[in-house]
């Protein structure tokens, strides 16, 4: 393994290579003028300080991101998430550096090593048996299962690290999944007790609900849920099922918009293709449909859903079915609970509340004191300013007096109409 490490190290940058990884059809082909816009903005002298306007980029995305900028243009996007989101996320790992997580040992290198031929087993780049692609995905997916003890290594991850490790090297593919996990969140749907994805289902299935009720209504009556399809869709950013160019679509969108994209996918996919999905009429085909016909439906239609996405604004619907899914597993909750234990439960609870309102007691204290020294800044500001003004009107007044002055003079001087002025007119 060490040798081989030595090796792909040597070819990491090799012109070939770089062939193999962009190795798939782009679905939305991207104009010489867009690429040109990217350029220029990849190109900014200290851009990583530089908040580019957001419409543009959001514009620059939906036409298209050429592929062999993809990956740098995946850096730039998350460059732009930091300087928008200037306080980090509270659940940060800790700074290892990448070679060092490299030199330790996992304990889930067994689950890891069996995966590796099931990521992308056609792409050129990763079909080769512990070949160059198999073994830079086995060392960021080793290196992120040190990192992260929690969540350590979840099916579904192999495909997100796959992705990124075809359009970037292999320390910066990890550097961007700490991001995606961390930063972004993604990591909470990988925890062991897959709550959030329970949520993420529940959330998918009443986005149905609301848009494409007679989907709805028909996969419930043949009591198809989410998680029977759309549990890859969350765990692999649909890398598992769907081809590559639509995939990588998916993460132009992901690194704009965050993981409220994903929903938009899934929600845009099912309903575009209704009419079909209408037509079977038993679980089992309803669902092989869904989970084999629909990835394989053509690059015209791939691009019509992602057209749609950038169209759709479902962040508030995302918020309330959150808190929904909560209220109703605390109903369930408290149904299966005697007196004591209810009453023990609200104690507990009315704690909790207290602790909350002394906290934000404390906030409101603090941000209390914050407008007073502002209101006093802004008393002082408006004392100068009125000063300022006394000033400037003394002298607007001086210069109207010397202008008045100087107007006399001038009228003096034509009076004479070119006769010497007398000694009295000169000490005048």
């Amino acid at each position: 393994m060490e040798k081989e490490n030595q090796k792909l190290q040597a070819s990491e940058n090799n012109l070939q290579n770089r062939r193999l990884k962009l190795d798939y059809e782009e679905i939305t082909p991207c104009l010489k003028d867009v690429t040109s816009i990217w350029e220029k903005m990849l190109s900014t002298p200290g851009r990583s300080k530089i908040k580019f306007d957001a419409e543009k980029i959001h514009s620059a995305v939906a036409q298209g991101v050429p592929r062999h900028h993809r990956g740098e243009i995946w850096k730039f996007l998350a460059e732009q998430y930091h300087l928008k989101h200037q306080f980090p996320s509270k659940q940060q790992p800790k700074d290892t550096p990448y070679k060092e997580l490299l030199k330790q040992l996992t304990s889930q290198q067994h689950a890891i090593l069996i995966d590796l031929g099931r990521t992308f087993p056609t792409h050129p780049y990763f079909s080769a048996q512990l070949g160059a692609g198999q073994l830079s995905l086995y060392n960021i997916l080793k290196a992120y299962s040190l990192l992260d003890q929690e969540v350590g290594y979840c099916q579904g991850l192999s495909f997100v690290a796959g992705v990124l490790l075809l359009h970037m090297s292999e320390e910066d593919a990890f550097k961007m999944l700490k991001f995606l996990m961390f930063d972004m969140g993604l990591r909470k749907q990988y925890r062991p007790d897959m709550t959030i994805l329970q949520i993420q289902m529940y959330q998918l299935s009443r986005l149905l609900h609301d848009y494409h009720r007679d989907l709805y209504n028909h996969l419930e009556e043949h009591e198809i849920g989410p998680s029977l399809y759309a549990a890859p869709w969350f765990l692999t950013m649909f890398a598992s099922q769907f081809p590559l160019g639509f995939v990588a679509r998916v993460f132009d969108m992901l690194l704009l918009q965050g993981s409220e994209a994903i929903f938009k996918v899934a929600l845009s996919l099912l309903g575009s293709h209704k009419p079909l999905i209408l037509q079977h009429e038993n679980l089992e085909t309803i669902v092989d449909f869904i989970k084999s016909t629909l990835p394989n439906l053509g690059l015209v239609q791939m691009e019509k859903t992602i057209s749609q996405v950038f169209e759709m604004d479902i962040a508030k619907q995302l918020q309330a079915y959150e808190v929904e899914y909560h209220v109703l597993q605390d109903e369930l909750i408290d149904s299966s609970l005697n007196d004591n234990q209810r009453l023990d439960k609200l104690e507990k609870a009315n704690s909790s509340l207290r602790k909350q309102n002394f906290d934000l007691l404390e906030e409101l204290q603090v941000a209390n004191g914050k407008i007073q020294n502002l209101e006093a800044t802004v008393e002082l500001l408006l004392t100068s300013e009125g000063k300022m003004k006394q000033t400037i009107l003394s002298l607007e007044q001086e210069r109207a007096s010397l202008l008045k002055m100087v107007e006399e003079m001038q009228k003096k001087i034509g009076d004479t109409d070119g006769k010497p002025l007398t000694r009295q007119e000169h000490m005048d």
